[in-house]
């Protein structure tokens, strides 16, 4: 159970096992950490890597803005209660916290860290703005930088209506305010971590900044290498605007002699369920378990991934079932999804442009090529495993703390090279 009384854990550096990863520069002394992450509402993909770093560092206190995660969900913080910020008592913050954004860079300003030697934020919008002092190390693990105040602002204001009137120019103050802060609190962090190359020039543009590249955890052991496959495509995901799951059916609509099954929810469910109706090559399950939605992605012939994302977990967990990817060529995904038609090395296929017609044009390439074999699809997707990560993630830490020789803390504990 996590210490609630003030004082913060000390983590004793040890040589490290054989089957661990190392800790950074390993060696006798305390090392007091913090963990920072922006909102604990559901088990997604950051979740996913905060799980990941509490291995690594698995003494380490927790801050986050709210926490509002369902008891059975609880089971990867392994008893710990995180210390919230205000946001958390404010009026229905349970179902509404991102309506609270323009208050989350002060909330996440209140978190006392001082008594901590290393602060690592898990960051996709504030928790990098937490405050360290000169003496701290503070090691930012970046998700993305905040998509909506920066290169997607224009996107944001037109899925959310925000184009024209008052509330538009809200909005674009309020955007305006998040960049100046985000660029501003840049500079209290030490040392970039970026989930990929994607996201590191994202952090050099915005931050000025080199990143070091850790990609996210993928639990490749819950999926199985599947050879024999089955007559039919599957989307599967958030139906989120970005994910763009009706251009999806758009194509497949276009190509009624390809069977495509669609798994997921959300705001898109219903314009997707609307195309689908004239479409009987379409199958829209809606919200499936987690061992339905695996054993289908098994069974699929190939993942279609129209999204652009910073990373994209759903590709790298087809990939473990020995699925092929057919993926919009842009993002994070040109990291995780080799295109390439030799059987040996490729584990999927790109196509240029967010159009029906250019996805039914690459689905039409990936069939030509005759199949791609699941063992190396498989053998990818063991790039980013839980036990790589951490082990990256480590060495990354490590590094950071190499750059900062001369640091007052690093002589303290006795961590100098």
């Amino acid at each position: 159970m996590q210490n609630l009384s003030g004082s913060p854990r000390r983590l004793q550096l040890q040589a490290p096992s054989p089957d661990s990863p190392s800790l950074p520069h390993a060696a006798t002394g305390p090392l007091r950490v913090a963990v920072v992450h922006e909102w604990l509402v559901s088990r997604a993909g950051s979740e996913k890597v905060l799980e990941q770093i509490l291995k690594v560092y698995p003494q380490a206190d927790l801050f986050a803005l709210v926490d509002f995660l369902d008891e059975g969900e609880r089971a990867f913080l392994e008893g710990r209660q995180a210390r919230t910020s205000f946001i958390q008592r404010l009026p229905r913050a349970r179902t509404c916290y991102r309506h609270y954004l323009p208050l989350m860079p002060l909330a996440v300003e209140q978190f006392d860290v001082s008594d901590y030697d290393l602060v690592i934020s898990s960051s996709h919008a504030v928790a990098k703005g937490v405050i360290t002092g000169p003496d701290q190390i503070h090691i930012s693990y970046v998700h993305t930088p905040i998509r909506y105040a920066w290169d997607l602002q224009h996107q944001y204001l037109r899925e959310s209506r925000l184009e024209t009137g008052w509330k538009s120019w809200a909005a674009r103050a309020c955007l305006h305010y998040l960049r100046l802060w985000d660029t501003r609190t840049a500079h209290g962090v030490d040392g970039f971590i970026a989930n990929s190359a994607y996201v590191a020039r994202r952090i050099r543009k915005v931050y000025g900044r080199t990143a070091s590249v850790v990609y996210p955890p993928v639990d490749t052991g819950t999926f199985q290498l599947r050879r024999d496959k089955e007559n039919f495509y599957l989307a599967a995901g958030r139906y989120v605007a970005y994910k763009r799951m009706p251009l999806i059916a758009e194509a497949f609509a276009a190509m009624p002699d390809k069977r495509l099954v669609m798994i997921g929810e959300g705001a898109e469910l219903d314009r997707v369920r609307f195309l689908a109706r004239r479409a009987a090559n379409i199958e829209v399950l809606g919200y499936q378990p987690g061992a339905v939605l695996a054993d289908t992605m098994a069974r699929a012939k190939a993942l279609v991934f129209a999204a652009e994302e910073d990373f994209g977990i759903t590709p790298v967990e087809a990939q473990a079932c020995g699925t092929p990817v057919i993926a919009y060529g842009a993002g994070g995904v040109l990291e995780s999804v080799v295109a390439d038609p030799d059987p040996e090395r490729g584990t999927g296929w790109f196509f240029p442009r967010q159009t029906a017609a250019s996805l039914c044009q690459a689905v039409r390439e990936f069939e030509s090529m005759g199949g791609f074999r699941p063992e190396v699809c498989r053998a990818n997707a063991e790039r980013f495993s839980q036990e790589n990560f951490r082990q990256a993630l480590a060495d990354a830490v490590g590094q950071v703390l190499a750059r900062q020789s001369d640091h007052p803390l690093l002589a303290r504990l006795g961590l100098c090279p």
